[in-house]
C-alpha cells in the first residue's frame, strides 16, 4: 500500500495535502485529500473522514467547505476521498450525473459490470482506514465521519453500521431514505439490482429501523431553499425513525440556505466542533 504526494499547501500552520494511491477495493488509482493541523512530534490526532456529494471529487470541500482554519484549531485530520471509481470504461459509466462516474453512492456493488470496481464502502470502510493509518500521525480509536447530500447518505449508513470505528457522525443535506427517492432508486437498482430488500443495509432510515444506533447524537443540517429537500432527501422520515428508535438527532432546518457549498461552508464549524466534542 503506497501512496504519491500530487501537491501540498501551507494553510493554517498545517498541511493540506492531495494524494494519490493504487486501490485494490476499486481495483485503481484513486485521488484524496488529507488535512493535518500543526501538532507536536509524536502526537496522535482524532481523524474525520467526509463523503462528497453527487459529481463533486476530493477537489470541492477541500478548496470550498472552509474546514481548515477550525480543524487547525481543534487538531482535527480532515480526510477527503474521491466519489467513485474513475475511467473504468463501463459503457454509461459518464453518461448521467447520478449515476456511474462521480456518483458512486458508497455502497458495494453486486451488479455487473460495476461490482467488479465500484465498492466505494469497503473503499472507506476498510481499505482508507488502514491508508490513513500507515501514512498519517492519526488516532485510529477516535474517528469520525460526515458528508454531503449522495455523501451525506454514506456518512449516515456508515457510520450507523461500524459505530465501534465511527464514533461520532453529521451531514449536510444528506438523503435520508434512498430506497424511496428518484436518486437512490436508480443508483441501488443500477449497483445492487431490483431486490429491494438488497437496498435496505444501505439506507439510513431503514437501519434506524432496524436498530442500529449511534452511541453519540447525530447532528444534520438542511437548507430550507434546498430544490432537492421533498423530492430527494426526506429528513424528517429519518427524524421520525430516531424519534421511534431513540436515537439521538440534532436536526436543524437552516431558513433561507440551499444545496451548495456556500451551505456547507456556513455551518461546517459547527459540524467540526460536534464531532471534536465526541472524539
Amino acid at each position: 500500500m503506497s501512496i504519491k504526494t500530487k501537491e501540498k499547501h501551507r494553510a493554517f500552520d498545517g498541511v493540506q495535502g492531495v494524494y494519490t494511491h493504487p486501490s485494490s477495493a476499486v481495483s485503481g488509482e484513486m485521488e484524496l485529500s488529507v488535512f493535518v493541523p500543526p501538532h507536536e512530534k509524536g502526537a496522535k490526532l482524532p481523524v474525520l473522514t467526509y463523503l462528497s456529494g453527487l459529481t463533486c471529487t476530493q477537489d470541492n470541500v477541500t478548496s470550498k467547505g472552509g474546514f481548515q482554519r477550525v480543524a487547525s484549531e481543534l487538531g482535527l485530520v480532515i480526510v477527503c476521498p474521491d466519489t467513485s471509481p474513475r475511467g473504468t470504461e463501463y459503457e454509461g459509466e459518464d453518461d448521467d450525473y447520478d449515476f456511474g462516474s462521480g456518483a458512486g453512492f458508497y455502497v458495494d456493488a453486486t451488479r455487473e459490470p460495476w461490482s467488479a470496481t465500484y465498492k466505494m464502502h469497503s473503499y472507506v470502510v476498510e481499505e482508507l482506514p488502514a491508508l490513513i493509518a500507515k501514512y498519517f500521525p492519526i488516532d485510529p480509536e477516535r474517528s469520525g465521519i460526515f458528508g454531503h447530500s449522495m455523501g451525506g447518505h454514506g456518512a449516515l449508513t456508515i457510520g450507523l453500521k461500524h459505530p465501534e470505528q465511527f464514533k461520532s457522525i453529521s451531514a449536510f443535506a444528506p438523503i435520508c431514505a434512498p430506497s424511496k427517492v428518484p436518486w437512490g432508486q436508480k443508483a441501488f437498482a443500477g449497483y445492487l439490482g431490483d431486490n429491494e430488500s438488497d437496498w435496505q443495509p444501505y439506507d439510513a432510515e431503514a437501519l434506524i429501523r432496524a436498530g442500529h444506533k449511534s452511541s453519540g447524537e447525530i447532528l444534520i443540517d438542511q437548507g430550507c431553499d434546498d430544490p432537492f429537500l421533498r423530492s430527494q432527501l426526506q429528513p424528517e422520515m429519518f427524524e421520525r425513525a430516531c424519534a421511534s428508535s431513540s436515537q439521538a438527532l440534532n436536526l436543524r432546518l437552516q431558513k433561507g440556505y440551499d444545496h451548495s457549498y456556500y451551505f456547507i461552508s456556513t455551518f461546517m464549524e459547527d459540524h467540526l466542533r460536534h464531532h471534536a466534542a465526541q472524539l
